[in-house]
């Protein structure tokens, strides 16, 4: 519980330095820009806060003009051009041979842009979650070798719970006696969410939010739908083109029940992209949003209305943080949980 509080404080710290450097960038007479801030630490960007400390990281651009070539996002971070580049709201483009760059009448830029393969911070929170994970699951792996037919030990102990947890209370009961040919992903996909998510309520390593990334989630999901599709047997597709039991009626001359089959079929990776990426980020915004009180009440009142509204803004967001750490887990159960399902419906074998 200790440890939780001393974390909570260094989320503090770190949001508040931040906050800080926000309202001197964009000076006195605009102030705190709450909403600025938060998407900030939503949203991917090209360096890593930790505290005042900025990390910038390798930007990677790709065109036929120039080819490949690699810097630091430090050359591009504060709105300066660069070797014929610019960064606006984390997005680089062209610029021509004076600097300039092409915008329409609403001041939007119209330039064209550089292939990116750039890592940034969800990139970099990708590379640190699988890099967790190889090294937890090496070490068990290691320990059973070394422990064979003996009890867990260390981080066997706290391991074995979950990937039973996985096995026994997911994978089987969903898909039946087909489980262990769709474990291996199952398992993968349950503890990269996991990790994703705690590295993601851990203030003081940069404010990673990996599955709370729209194209990292949605990319999970294609992998579940993908896997259903190739593996669906000939009673799941059946079921989808000509579901029995259906009245002529509903299928011709309008194949009502195929639309509604075909619509339910892609909206399953839909489905499990929203979920995942609303659910974690929301999680990030609300806690956000309790911590900008503080500024927001500064800027309105002075001192005297920070500090009084600081108060239930603490509080609020312990609260929200321990809500966290359930969620953290939740949405890696429910995202493994109904992938399961999706691959259970695929090999089930009807009776005829």
């Amino acid at each position: 519980m200790f440890r939780f509080f001393i974390a909570i404080i260094i989320f503090m710290t770190s949001f508040s330095l931040f906050a800080e450097q926000a309202e001197e960038k964009h000076g006195e007479d605009k102030g705190f820009n709450a909403g600025e801030v938060i998407m900030h630490h939503v949203m991917d960007n090209h360096e890593i806060h930790i505290g005042p400390i900025h990390i910038p990281l390798p930007i990677i651009l790709y065109s036929k003009e120039k080819g490949l070539e690699m810097f630091s996002s430090s050359k591009l971070s504060h709105g300066e051009p660069y070797n014929g580049y610019i960064m606006e709201h984390e997005k680089i483009y062209f610029t021509g041979e004076d600097g300039s760059v092409a915008r329409d009448d609403h001041g939007h830029i119209t330039a064209e842009k550089p292939f990116d393969l750039s890592i940034t911070k969800t990139v970099f929170g990708m590379f640190l979650t699988m890099g967790l994970m190889l090294w937890i699951f090496i070490s068990v792996a290691k320990g059973y070798k070394k422990r064979e037919g003996q009890a867990p030990k260390g981080i066997q102990s706290v391991m074995e719970p979950l990937i039973l947890f996985v096995k026994d209370e997911i994978a089987k009961p969903s898909i039946g006696k087909k489980y262990e040919k769709f474990l291996p992903f199952l398992l993968t996909i349950f503890f990269f969410i996991w990790i994703g998510n705690m590295l993601g309520l851990i203030p003081f390593i940069g404010g990673f939010n990996v599955t709370g990334n729209i194209a990292v989630a949605m990319v999970m999901a294609l992998f579940t739908f993908i896997i259903t599709s190739v593996n669906g047997n000939k009673d799941y597709w059946k079921h989808i083109y000509n579901t029995p039991g259906v009245p002529w009626w509903l299928k011709f001359p309008i194949p009502l029940m195929f639309v509604i089959e075909f619509i339910g079929f892609i909206s399953k990776p839909i489905v499990l992209t929203l979920r995942l990426f609303a659910n974690i980020t929301a999680g990030h915004i609300i806690i956000l949003a309790f911590v900008s009180l503080i500024f927001i009440f500064n800027n309105l009142y002075g001192a005297g209305g920070g500090y009084g509204v600081s108060i239930l803004s603490v509080a609020f967001s312990i609260f929200m943080f321990a809500i966290e750490l359930l969620v953290a887990f939740l949405q890696a159960y429910v995202f493994t949980l109904l992938s399961a399902l999706y691959f259970g419906s695929a090999v089930e074998e009807h009776a005829h």
